[in-house]
């Protein structure tokens, strides 16, 4: 996980909050104005992390974004979201932290002699311990079953007697 100019080495699968923890450490440490997450994880489809740093840290947040203009002038970032109902613009004030959407990406792709600028660039190296982050599980699953196997449905040949069906058998009409 690498975060500005420091990377953290972990072993061993990470749950949200604790990736949270070591975020929030990270950014007490290194102070940004703006953090920038990705929407959800990829290992187990999660959408919670971005939302547990901003509480953690006690920043405002917007989720899902697909447009962001900062105004460094004003110390504040606005936030287009995509929802149910259409659009829905944010204002933060910073720092803050943002979720992003799909749509907020435009690749660019890097010149030759950025790539070398960025080799150059050194990258300190810290644990979770050198953060003061314990890593552990929060979450304890007690039980896994199966869910009950469904019964078989009824195919009826009319209108009238599925209504019939609805009124008489299920108690539904």
């Amino acid at each position: 996980m690498a975060f500005g100019k420091q990377k953290v080495l972990i072993l061993g699968p990470l749950l949200p909050l604790s990736v949270a923890k070591i975020l929030r450490a990270l950014a007490q440490a290194e102070n940004p104005g703006l953090l920038i997450l990705g929407k959800q994880a990829i290992d187990d489809d999660c959408n919670q992390t971005g939302q547990m740093v901003a509480g953690l840290l006690k920043w405002p947040q917007a989720t899902f974004a697909s447009k962001v203009i900062l105004d460094k002038e004003k110390q504040e970032v606005t936030v287009e979201r995509e929802v149910d109902g259409g659009l829905e613009t944010l204002c933060l004030d910073l720092p803050a932290v943002i979720t992003t959407n799909l749509r907020l990406n435009q690749p660019r792709y890097a010149t030759l002699p950025n790539i070398m600028k960025a080799r150059s660039k050194v990258i300190k190296k810290v644990t979770p311990q050198e953060l003061n982050v314990e890593i552990k599980s929060d979450l304890e699953v007690v039980e896994v079953t199966e869910p009950p196997k469904r019964k078989a449905g009824v195919m009826v040949s009319s209108v009238d007697e599925l209504i019939d069906k609805l009124k008489t058998e299920a108690r539904v009409l």
